[in-house]
Protein backbone atom coordinates (compact mmCIF):
# COMPACT_ATOMS: atom_id res chain seq x y z
CA UNK A 1 0.00 0.00 0.00
CA UNK A 2 1.53 3.32 -0.87
CA UNK A 3 1.85 6.67 1.45
CA UNK A 4 -2.39 7.77 -0.26
CA UNK A 5 -3.39 4.23 0.62
CA UNK A 6 -4.35 2.84 -2.30
CA UNK A 7 -2.93 -0.86 -3.03
CA UNK A 8 -0.02 -0.96 -5.12
CA UNK A 9 0.90 -4.01 -7.04
CA UNK A 10 3.34 -3.39 -9.76
CA UNK A 11 3.49 -6.71 -11.42
CA UNK A 12 -0.01 -6.13 -12.38
CA UNK A 13 0.80 -2.50 -13.73
CA UNK A 14 3.53 -2.86 -16.66
CA UNK A 15 1.94 -1.27 -19.80
CA UNK A 16 2.87 -4.94 -21.97
CA UNK A 17 1.92 -7.66 -19.67
CA UNK A 18 2.90 -11.13 -20.68
CA UNK A 19 -0.18 -12.61 -19.39
CA UNK A 20 -3.81 -11.44 -18.77
CA UNK A 21 -6.86 -12.95 -17.59
CA UNK A 22 -10.67 -13.35 -18.79
CA UNK A 23 -13.74 -14.31 -17.25
CA UNK A 24 -17.42 -14.55 -18.32
CA UNK A 25 -20.02 -12.98 -15.62
CA UNK A 26 -23.54 -12.42 -15.44
CA UNK A 27 -26.38 -13.87 -17.48
CA UNK A 28 -25.03 -15.64 -20.41
CA UNK A 29 -25.41 -13.91 -24.05
CA UNK A 30 -24.69 -15.70 -27.56
CA UNK A 31 -21.39 -14.50 -28.43
CA UNK A 32 -19.68 -14.66 -25.23
CA UNK A 33 -17.58 -17.41 -26.94
CA UNK A 34 -16.74 -15.31 -29.78
CA UNK A 35 -15.77 -12.73 -27.79
CA UNK A 36 -13.28 -15.01 -25.67
CA UNK A 37 -11.90 -16.56 -28.68
CA UNK A 38 -11.02 -13.18 -30.23
CA UNK A 39 -8.91 -11.77 -27.04
CA UNK A 40 -7.24 -15.05 -26.98
CA UNK A 41 -5.92 -15.46 -30.52
CA UNK A 42 -5.42 -11.40 -30.54
CA UNK A 43 -2.90 -11.74 -27.44
CA UNK A 44 -1.05 -14.97 -29.07
CA UNK A 45 -0.58 -12.99 -32.12
CA UNK A 46 0.81 -10.09 -29.82
CA UNK A 47 2.93 -12.77 -27.63
CA UNK A 48 0.80 -12.66 -24.81
CA UNK A 49 -0.36 -15.79 -22.81
CA UNK A 50 -4.25 -15.65 -22.02
CA UNK A 51 -5.76 -17.45 -18.35
CA UNK A 52 -9.50 -18.23 -18.44
CA UNK A 53 -11.09 -18.02 -15.32
CA UNK A 54 -14.34 -20.43 -15.22
CA UNK A 55 -17.53 -19.01 -13.49
CA UNK A 56 -16.91 -15.81 -13.61
CA UNK A 57 -16.24 -13.71 -10.16
CA UNK A 58 -16.69 -16.87 -8.42
CA UNK A 59 -13.55 -18.21 -10.16
CA UNK A 60 -11.63 -15.50 -9.28
CA UNK A 61 -12.33 -16.01 -5.83
CA UNK A 62 -11.44 -19.55 -5.84
CA UNK A 63 -8.71 -19.66 -8.60
CA UNK A 64 -10.36 -21.70 -11.23
CA UNK A 65 -7.75 -20.95 -13.72
CA UNK A 66 -6.49 -22.51 -16.52
CA UNK A 67 -4.33 -21.65 -19.93
CA UNK A 68 -6.11 -20.85 -23.14
CA UNK A 69 -4.72 -21.27 -26.87
CA UNK A 70 -5.51 -20.80 -29.95
CA UNK A 71 -6.78 -24.57 -30.38
CA UNK A 72 -8.86 -24.57 -26.96
CA UNK A 73 -11.41 -21.32 -28.22
CA UNK A 74 -11.44 -23.95 -32.22
CA UNK A 75 -14.87 -24.19 -32.69
CA UNK A 76 -16.20 -21.59 -30.54
CA UNK A 77 -17.38 -18.83 -32.34
CA UNK A 78 -20.96 -20.20 -33.63
CA UNK A 79 -21.19 -22.11 -30.19
CA UNK A 80 -24.06 -20.05 -27.60
CA UNK A 81 -23.69 -19.72 -23.98
CA UNK A 82 -19.55 -19.21 -22.51
CA UNK A 83 -18.00 -22.53 -22.34
CA UNK A 84 -15.92 -21.00 -19.54
CA UNK A 85 -19.10 -20.55 -17.60
CA UNK A 86 -20.55 -18.07 -15.36
CA UNK A 87 -22.61 -17.79 -12.14
CA UNK A 88 -23.78 -14.82 -10.08
CA UNK A 89 -21.51 -14.22 -6.75
CA UNK A 90 -22.88 -12.48 -3.86
CA UNK A 91 -19.29 -13.30 -2.24
CA UNK A 92 -17.41 -11.18 -4.69
CA UNK A 93 -19.75 -8.00 -3.22
CA UNK A 94 -16.80 -8.23 -0.11
CA UNK A 95 -13.98 -6.63 0.14
CA UNK A 96 -12.03 -9.80 1.86
CA UNK A 97 -13.62 -11.62 -1.47
CA UNK A 98 -12.08 -9.10 -4.13
CA UNK A 99 -8.70 -8.53 -2.02
CA UNK A 100 -8.14 -12.67 -2.14
CA UNK A 101 -8.78 -12.57 -6.07
CA UNK A 102 -6.02 -9.95 -6.71
CA UNK A 103 -3.93 -12.26 -5.17
CA UNK A 104 -4.94 -15.32 -7.02
CA UNK A 105 -3.95 -12.88 -10.04
CA UNK A 106 -0.76 -11.26 -8.80
CA UNK A 107 0.11 -15.41 -8.00
CA UNK A 108 -0.37 -16.05 -11.72
CA UNK A 109 1.32 -12.76 -12.59
CA UNK A 110 -1.57 -11.59 -14.99
CA UNK A 111 -0.64 -7.70 -15.51
CA UNK A 112 -4.80 -7.06 -17.05
CA UNK A 113 -8.03 -8.83 -16.44
CA UNK A 114 -11.14 -8.73 -19.01
CA UNK A 115 -14.51 -9.44 -17.94
CA UNK A 116 -17.33 -10.31 -20.15
CA UNK A 117 -20.54 -9.67 -19.22
CA UNK A 118 -23.09 -6.83 -18.15
CA UNK A 119 -24.12 -3.76 -16.16
CA UNK A 120 -23.69 -6.20 -12.65
CA UNK A 121 -20.65 -7.30 -14.16
CA UNK A 122 -19.06 -3.85 -14.88
CA UNK A 123 -20.26 -2.39 -11.86
CA UNK A 124 -18.16 -5.01 -9.76
CA UNK A 125 -15.13 -5.05 -12.33
CA UNK A 126 -15.04 -0.70 -11.51
CA UNK A 127 -14.72 -1.80 -8.14
CA UNK A 128 -12.16 -4.53 -8.07
CA UNK A 129 -10.24 -2.52 -9.98
CA UNK A 130 -10.37 0.79 -8.03
CA UNK A 131 -9.91 -1.32 -4.77
CA UNK A 132 -6.80 -3.48 -6.10
CA UNK A 133 -5.22 -1.66 -8.86
CA UNK A 134 -5.63 -4.69 -11.10
CA UNK A 135 -6.44 -2.98 -15.06
CA UNK A 136 -9.77 -4.10 -15.77
CA UNK A 137 -11.63 -3.86 -19.28
CA UNK A 138 -15.19 -4.54 -20.26
CA UNK A 139 -16.62 -6.06 -23.12
CA UNK A 140 -20.34 -5.37 -22.68
CA UNK A 141 -22.32 -8.88 -23.16
CA UNK A 142 -25.67 -8.79 -22.33
CA UNK A 143 -29.48 -9.59 -24.21
CA UNK A 144 -30.90 -6.68 -22.81
CA UNK A 145 -28.58 -3.95 -24.40
CA UNK A 146 -28.65 -1.91 -21.09
CA UNK A 147 -25.19 -0.75 -20.80
CA UNK A 148 -24.34 2.67 -21.32
CA UNK A 149 -21.17 3.55 -23.22
CA UNK A 150 -22.24 1.15 -26.39
CA UNK A 151 -24.92 1.39 -28.85
CA UNK A 152 -25.32 -2.19 -28.88
CA UNK A 153 -24.05 -5.57 -26.84
CA UNK A 154 -23.29 -8.77 -27.36
CA UNK A 155 -26.04 -11.28 -27.53
CA UNK A 156 -28.82 -8.89 -28.15
CA UNK A 157 -29.57 -9.11 -31.79
CA UNK A 158 -29.81 -12.61 -30.90
CA UNK A 159 -32.03 -12.35 -28.91
CA UNK A 160 -34.28 -10.29 -30.19
CA UNK A 161 -33.61 -12.07 -33.57
CA UNK A 162 -34.88 -15.13 -31.45
CA UNK A 163 -38.09 -13.85 -30.15
CA UNK A 164 -39.30 -12.16 -33.65
CA UNK A 165 -38.68 -15.80 -35.33
CA UNK A 166 -41.45 -16.87 -32.19
CA UNK A 167 -43.65 -13.88 -33.03
CA UNK A 168 -43.84 -14.53 -36.62
CA UNK A 169 -44.74 -17.82 -35.76
CA UNK A 170 -47.51 -17.10 -33.39
CA UNK A 171 -49.00 -14.28 -36.01
CA UNK A 172 -49.66 -16.74 -38.33
CA UNK A 173 -51.95 -18.39 -35.65
CA UNK A 174 -53.57 -15.20 -34.66
CA UNK A 175 -54.47 -14.66 -38.16
CA UNK A 176 -55.82 -17.98 -38.66
CA UNK A 177 -58.10 -17.97 -35.46
CA UNK A 178 -58.29 -14.02 -35.50
CA UNK A 179 -56.76 -13.93 -31.73
CA UNK A 180 -55.00 -12.01 -29.18
CA UNK A 181 -51.52 -12.87 -28.13
CA UNK A 182 -49.89 -11.45 -25.44
CA UNK A 183 -46.20 -12.11 -25.72
CA UNK A 184 -43.58 -11.84 -22.95
CA UNK A 185 -39.81 -11.26 -23.68
CA UNK A 186 -37.01 -10.99 -21.64
CA UNK A 187 -34.90 -7.53 -20.25
CA UNK A 188 -36.08 -7.23 -16.15
CA UNK A 189 -35.53 -3.27 -15.71
CA UNK A 190 -34.84 -2.80 -19.47
CA UNK A 191 -37.72 -2.32 -22.32
CA UNK A 192 -35.23 -2.57 -25.71
CA UNK A 193 -35.99 -6.08 -26.09
CA UNK A 194 -39.70 -5.43 -25.98
CA UNK A 195 -39.12 -2.16 -28.54
CA UNK A 196 -37.48 -4.23 -31.27
CA UNK A 197 -39.45 -7.20 -31.16
CA UNK A 198 -42.63 -4.72 -30.86
CA UNK A 199 -40.96 -3.03 -33.93
CA UNK A 200 -39.80 -5.92 -36.01
CA UNK A 201 -42.70 -8.02 -35.29
CA UNK A 202 -45.60 -5.68 -36.06
CA UNK A 203 -47.04 -5.62 -32.37
CA UNK A 204 -49.85 -3.51 -32.21
CA UNK A 205 -48.79 -2.41 -28.85
CA UNK A 206 -45.77 -2.76 -26.09
CA UNK A 207 -45.25 -2.55 -22.39
CA UNK A 208 -41.76 -1.62 -21.11
CA UNK A 209 -40.62 -0.99 -17.74
CA UNK A 210 -39.31 2.18 -18.03
CA UNK A 211 -42.28 4.18 -19.46
CA UNK A 212 -45.55 4.58 -17.45
CA UNK A 213 -48.45 2.83 -19.52
CA UNK A 214 -52.59 2.47 -18.10
CA UNK A 215 -53.43 -0.95 -19.12
CA UNK A 216 -57.39 0.53 -19.85
CA UNK A 217 -55.12 2.75 -22.91
CA UNK A 218 -53.68 -0.95 -24.13
CA UNK A 219 -57.39 -2.30 -24.32
CA UNK A 220 -58.33 0.91 -25.89
CA UNK A 221 -55.95 0.49 -28.67
CA UNK A 222 -56.61 -3.07 -29.26
CA UNK A 223 -60.73 -2.33 -29.10
CA UNK A 224 -60.27 -0.38 -31.55
CA UNK A 225 -58.05 -2.09 -34.19
CA UNK A 226 -60.48 -4.93 -33.88
CA UNK A 227 -63.23 -2.44 -35.27
CA UNK A 228 -61.02 -1.24 -38.17
CA UNK A 229 -60.97 -4.80 -39.19
CA UNK A 230 -57.58 -6.16 -37.81
CA UNK A 231 -58.14 -10.18 -37.85
CA UNK A 232 -55.02 -10.67 -35.05
CA UNK A 233 -53.26 -8.60 -32.32
CA UNK A 234 -50.31 -9.03 -30.93
CA UNK A 235 -48.94 -7.52 -27.74
CA UNK A 236 -45.69 -7.42 -26.69
CA UNK A 237 -44.77 -6.81 -22.60
CA UNK A 238 -41.61 -6.84 -21.17
CA UNK A 239 -41.09 -9.00 -18.28
CA UNK A 240 -40.32 -8.11 -14.61
CA UNK A 241 -42.02 -6.85 -11.43
CA UNK A 242 -41.99 -2.41 -13.08
CA UNK A 243 -44.45 -4.12 -15.94
CA UNK A 244 -45.87 -6.72 -13.91
CA UNK A 245 -45.55 -9.40 -16.54
CA UNK A 246 -47.79 -10.42 -19.21
CA UNK A 247 -50.88 -12.21 -17.39
CA UNK A 248 -52.41 -9.29 -16.27
CA UNK A 249 -52.66 -7.63 -19.25
CA UNK A 250 -53.71 -10.95 -21.25
CA UNK A 251 -56.46 -10.74 -17.91
CA UNK A 252 -57.75 -6.97 -18.93
CA UNK A 253 -57.77 -7.98 -22.48
CA UNK A 254 -59.54 -11.02 -22.09
CA UNK A 255 -62.43 -8.66 -19.59
CA UNK A 256 -62.56 -6.12 -22.33
CA UNK A 257 -62.71 -7.99 -25.70
CA UNK A 258 -65.01 -11.19 -24.25
CA UNK A 259 -62.57 -13.35 -26.04
CA UNK A 260 -59.53 -15.05 -24.28
CA UNK A 261 -55.95 -13.46 -24.86
CA UNK A 262 -53.55 -15.86 -25.30
CA UNK A 263 -50.41 -15.29 -23.04
CA UNK A 264 -46.78 -16.84 -24.46
CA UNK A 265 -43.88 -15.76 -22.04
CA UNK A 266 -40.69 -16.44 -24.18
CA UNK A 267 -38.21 -16.56 -21.08
CA UNK A 268 -34.81 -18.52 -21.35
CA UNK A 269 -34.88 -19.81 -25.14
CA UNK A 270 -33.70 -15.90 -25.74
CA UNK A 271 -30.34 -16.34 -24.12
CA UNK A 272 -29.98 -19.79 -26.08
CA UNK A 273 -28.82 -20.83 -29.74
CA UNK A 274 -25.91 -19.48 -31.95
CA UNK A 275 -24.92 -15.65 -32.13
CA UNK A 276 -26.06 -13.95 -35.31
CA UNK A 277 -23.47 -12.86 -37.75
CA UNK A 278 -23.55 -9.50 -35.94
CA UNK A 279 -23.50 -10.63 -32.64
CA UNK A 280 -20.02 -12.62 -33.68
CA UNK A 281 -18.83 -9.88 -36.38
CA UNK A 282 -19.35 -7.86 -32.64
CA UNK A 283 -17.87 -9.64 -30.36
CA UNK A 284 -14.84 -10.33 -32.31
CA UNK A 285 -14.11 -6.58 -33.04
CA UNK A 286 -14.55 -5.96 -29.12
CA UNK A 287 -12.40 -9.15 -28.10
CA UNK A 288 -9.91 -7.65 -30.21
CA UNK A 289 -10.25 -4.31 -28.91
CA UNK A 290 -9.77 -5.06 -25.66
CA UNK A 291 -6.63 -6.79 -26.46
CA UNK A 292 -5.46 -3.96 -28.30
CA UNK A 293 -6.39 -1.51 -25.30
CA UNK A 294 -4.07 -3.67 -23.08
CA UNK A 295 -1.64 -3.07 -25.35
CA UNK A 296 -1.34 0.13 -25.79
CA UNK A 297 -1.23 0.82 -21.84
CA UNK A 298 -5.26 2.50 -21.25
CA UNK A 299 -6.83 3.04 -18.30
CA UNK A 300 -9.48 0.62 -17.35
CA UNK A 301 -12.43 0.79 -20.34
CA UNK A 302 -15.65 -0.46 -21.73
CA UNK A 303 -14.93 -2.03 -24.70
CA UNK A 304 -17.96 -0.17 -26.69
CA UNK A 305 -19.21 0.27 -30.41
CA UNK A 306 -20.33 3.98 -30.97
CA UNK A 307 -21.64 4.69 -34.50
CA UNK A 308 -20.40 1.20 -35.74
CA UNK A 309 -16.61 2.36 -34.57
CA UNK A 310 -15.19 0.18 -31.37
CA UNK A 311 -13.86 2.98 -28.50
CA UNK A 312 -12.90 2.85 -25.10
CA UNK A 313 -15.11 4.44 -22.40
CA UNK A 314 -13.46 4.91 -19.11
CA UNK A 315 -15.18 2.60 -16.38
CA UNK A 316 -15.38 5.41 -14.41
CA UNK A 317 -17.60 7.51 -16.77
CA UNK A 318 -20.36 4.76 -17.72
CA UNK A 319 -20.20 2.62 -14.01
CA UNK A 320 -23.47 3.42 -12.22
CA UNK A 321 -25.07 4.72 -15.06
CA UNK A 322 -28.09 3.54 -16.89
CA UNK A 323 -28.48 3.58 -20.79
CA UNK A 324 -31.89 5.26 -21.76
CA UNK A 325 -34.64 3.99 -23.83
CA UNK A 326 -36.06 6.19 -26.37
CA UNK A 327 -39.44 7.11 -25.65
CA UNK A 328 -40.39 7.71 -29.05
CA UNK A 329 -40.46 4.40 -30.44
CA UNK A 330 -43.33 3.75 -28.40
CA UNK A 331 -45.00 6.11 -30.62
CA UNK A 332 -43.68 4.79 -33.64
CA UNK A 333 -44.60 1.05 -32.84
CA UNK A 334 -48.52 3.10 -32.29
CA UNK A 335 -48.00 4.31 -35.63
CA UNK A 336 -47.05 1.44 -37.53
CA UNK A 337 -49.69 -0.74 -36.14
CA UNK A 338 -52.63 1.41 -37.65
Amino acid sequence: MDGNGKNETPELTGSRPRRIAILTAGGDAPGMNAAIRAVVRSAAVAGVEVIGFRRGYEGLIRDLAEPLSGRSVANMIQRGGTFLETSRSPEFRTPAARGLAARNLKRHQIGALIVVGGEGSMIGATLFGTETGVPVFVIPASIDNDIPGTDYSIGFDTAVNTALDAIDRIRDTAFAYERVFCVEVMGRDSGFIAIAVALGGGAEAVIVPEIPFSLDDICDRVEDSHRRGKRSTIVVVSEGPRTGGVIPVAEALTARLGMQARVVVLGHVQRGGAPTARDRLLASRMGAGAVSAILDGAGPSLIGEERGAIVRVPLGDVANRRRPLDPSLIELVHQLST
